[in-house]
């Protein structure tokens, strides 16, 4: 039997296959061109985290970043929420376990947001309601981010006594680390303009129709950047963070272009400028 997600694109609509605990709790919804979304789909619990969401998710990222034809990946919640972050009936059984099993069991959430931060694609969450939490985090650890203008946003791990580790990481990349101490430390929540002041997000938008509207726009400017640039562009950021500008770094970044320079993708595009065509791979 043929595995329904070797090609998430090949048919306009595709879900997860049914397995196990995870079934539909992740959809997968592809166009021929290559635009995927992913929905988080457990919209009676306002898409809150526990252990099977997270396995669908990481299931999910997993199988996208082998999947050829894929140009760019949305992330949004079923229902007009993001994510309300954990759930708390999954809080309160983890918190019987033992600290070895909690271990493990928050491993699972950190191991989900590393897929999710390794694809290759652009990666643009699309927030409706709010992102609370992990839900806030997985926010982080895409590309960009496009907000309702009503959307609310909060770190609020702390009025539970807990810490927002595993998204710490993608939050102090995204907003650096004197406003993540800040939001982390007072849970506070945020609206989307701030939000954006603080690079979390990249965009507001009226509503949902204007969010619809901007995936389109995202998804069709998308199809003018060559994907394996689109993949090393977000390489060379992950290289060149944190190291300085000295001799090596020069030449290595001067390598890099070099080789792009006279790559398969290099040529095409720089000849199908000079020729005043496009590109093989635009639509």
């Amino acid at each position: 039997m043929s595995d329904p997600l070797a090609n998430p694109i090949a048919d306009p609509l595709v879900e997860l296959p049914d397995v196990s605990p995870t079934a539909g709790l992740v959809r997968i919804d592809g166009t021929p061109t290559g635009a995927v979304t992913v929905t988080l789909n457990r919209p009676q619990k306002k898409n809150a985290f526990h252990a099977d969401l997270i396995s669908a998710m990481a299931e999910a990222f997993e199988t996208l970043r082998g999947a050829e034809g894929v140009r760019v990946v949305f992330l949004r919640g079923a229902g007009g929420m993001f994510s309300a972050g954990a759930d708390l009936d999954w809080m309160g059984e983890v918190a019987d376990w033992p600290e070895s099993d909690n271990r493990e069991d928050a491993y699972a959430m950190a191991r989900m947001l590393k897929a999710l931060w390794d694809l290759p694609h652009l990666t643009v969450a699309l927030v409706e309601g709010g992102a609370f939490g992990g839900g806030a985090g997985v926010v982080a650890a895409c590309d960009t981010a496009i907000a309702t203008a009503d959307a609310r946003f909060s770190f609020s791990e702390v009025k539970l006594g807990l810490i927002p580790a595993t998204v710490s990481p993608y939050v102090v990349a995204a907003i650096g680390p004197r406003a993540a101490r800040g939001l982390f430390a007072s849970g506070q929540v945020f609206d989307a303009g701030q939000a954006l002041r603080l690079g979390l997000i990249g965009e507001v938008v009226a509503d949902g129709a204007a969010l619809d509207a901007a995936q389109a726009r995202i998804s069709a400017e998308i199809f003018a950047c060559a994907p394996g640039a689109v993949a090393d562009a977000k390489q060379l950021v992950a290289d060149v963070q944190g190291h300085p500008i000295d001799e090596v770094m020069m030449r290595e970044t001067a390598r890099r272009i070099a080789a792009a320079r006279v790559g398969p993708e290099g040529q095409e595009g720089v000849r199908a400028f000079l020729e005043r065509r496009k590109p093989s791979w635009a639509t």
